[in-house]
């Protein structure tokens, strides 16, 4: 009788412990955020405290001495209509005035005309042999085999890919905007064909992020595909440049699916973002919170540094002597942190030891940034497209996402215009010809516009 009290006091003493440890984990996971986790800034809940701000006693909106910007008059060779406003007499004297101002003041209007499709019927004959009496019809050319043309379904996948439009909103845009009726299942088919005529481009953009000198990487959840009401767990993933980003959707978040993006051979410099981990370990509490409140104050120190130094205030030398001691603190405070801390914590810390040295890049390489804003940056607009979306219905609708994705950002970091690009890399696929690139122009290879 004893003994088996006991065991029954042993079992409630574990199902005790395993539930302690399921709320810590739930907790834990509820409190996880953009400041202390690689969730996106745009991903918090209303509400969540952000990091405090120094304030500089300013109002909002422009201050002063602050660039001017107005609109820019279009040049005269670009101006439809002119209506000359000349006066006919003194708003003083009322005296009849004569002549011409030979540089009158400039005000324009810009307007959008009425706009509407432009219908290309295609009329098939079919005439008979008068020898054999075969019957020939003539086919519609393989590029005009669609019923709609490159600049309708570029125009579709645009604001799909770009404005975030629900399929069924962009069939409504189009009918409202230039009546065309088109269905949902044929914005969808559009899709696809700009999956398929984007590939070329998208794989040259990769070739060139695994080629470069540094590069920024970042991921965020996704769902692709639903299964008893349930979304699959997926990833999507970015790696960027200055002037190229390519996006890649993956159904799991491991060190394989990096290097297929990379390359297993990338030797650039790639930036991660030490703050969240940090935080991390301050929000978990316990001992790790202790060590990461020590290591967040290192960390605020060498920023505040590093800023001086690209602000020309502070000299690149004299920065890497004062890191020297900030190396040795953060690298004692992580080892502490791998023996003393608790489990999650401790994890954390035994990871980032690993890269201990690659932590330190942007001290020793000017120009190499400590934070990984702009790889947050570039990956925000997926991060809203998935909030309005919620996710993908299967692969076909992931390629499409991260291809649309990888050029939209990609023409946006070179200021080149998405539909034209979109319209050319439709009309080339369409008709067999070499594609558009998204390489900067100074670097992309020729391109052969058909007629």
């Amino acid at each position: 009788m004893y003994g088996t009290a006991l065991r029954h006091f042993a079992h409630l003493e574990e199902e005790n412990r395993q539930l302690r440890e399921e709320n810590r984990q739930l907790k834990e996971r509820l409190n996880l955020n953009s400041s202390n986790s690689s969730k996106p800034p745009s991903s918090d809940a209303p509400g969540t405290p952000r990091p405090p701000k120094q304030r500089t006693g300013r109002g909002p909106g422009g201050q002063p001495g602050h660039k001017k910007h107005e609109r820019r008059l279009l040049p005269p060779e670009a101006v439809k209509h002119v209506v000359e406003l000349v006066p006919s007499q003194c708003k003083g004297c009322r005296r009849r005035l004569v002549g011409r101002d030979c540089e009158p003041r400039r005000h324009q209007v810009v307007e959008v005309p009425p706009l509407s499709a432009i219908v290309t019927e295609y009329r098939s004959h079919a005439l008979a042999c008068s020898a054999c009496g075969t019957l020939t019809r003539a086919p519609v050319p393989a590029h005009a085999r669609s019923a709609f043309g490159e600049r309708l379904g570029a125009l579709a996948s645009l604001l799909v890919g770009k404005y975030r439009l629900s399929r069924r909103l962009v069939k409504d845009a189009l009918s409202d905007m230039l009546g065309v009726d088109v269905s949902v299942g044929s914005v969808v088919n559009l899709e696809g064909e700009m999956t398929d005529a984007l590939a070329p481009a998208v794989a040259g953009a990769r070739a060139y992020v695994q080629a470069a000198d540094k590069a920024h990487a970042d991921e965020t959840g996704w769902v692709e595909g639903r299964k008893e009401g349930r979304g699959h767990r997926a990833w999507l993933w970015v790696a960027a440049t200055a002037r190229v980003v390519v996006v890649h959707l993956a159904r799991n978040r491991s060190g394989k699916v990096a290097q297929a993006l990379l390359g297993k051979d990338f030797l650039g410099i790639l930036t991660t973002d030490l703050t969240r981990d940090f935080q991390g370990f301050i929000d978990r509490g316990g001992e790790g919170g202790r060590l990461g409140t020590r290591l967040m104050r290192e960390r605020n120190r060498f920023f505040k540094w590093w800023h001086r130094v690209r602000d020309a205030t502070l000299a690149q030398a004299e920065f890497e002597q004062r890191m020297k001691k900030v190396r040795r603190t953060v690298g004692r405070r992580l080892r502490q942190a791998e023996v003393r801390a608790e489990k999650k914590t401790a994890g954390m810390a035994r990871e980032i030891l690993q890269w201990e040295e690659c932590l330190w890049t942007f001290v020793d390489v000017p120009g190499i940034e400590p934070t990984n804003n702009f790889g947050e940056q570039c990956i925000r607009h997926a991060v809203m497209y998935r909030k309005t979306s919620f996710g993908t219905q299967g692969p076909e609708g992931s390629r499409f996402v991260e291809r649309i994705f990888t050029a939209v950002s990609t023409l946006k970091r070179q200021e080149r215009g998405v539909l034209d690009f979109l319209t050319d890399t439709l009309r080339t696929h369409r008709r067999g010809l070499p594609p558009p690139s998204l390489l900067p122009l100074a670097e992309a290879p020729p391109f052969v516009y058909a007629a």
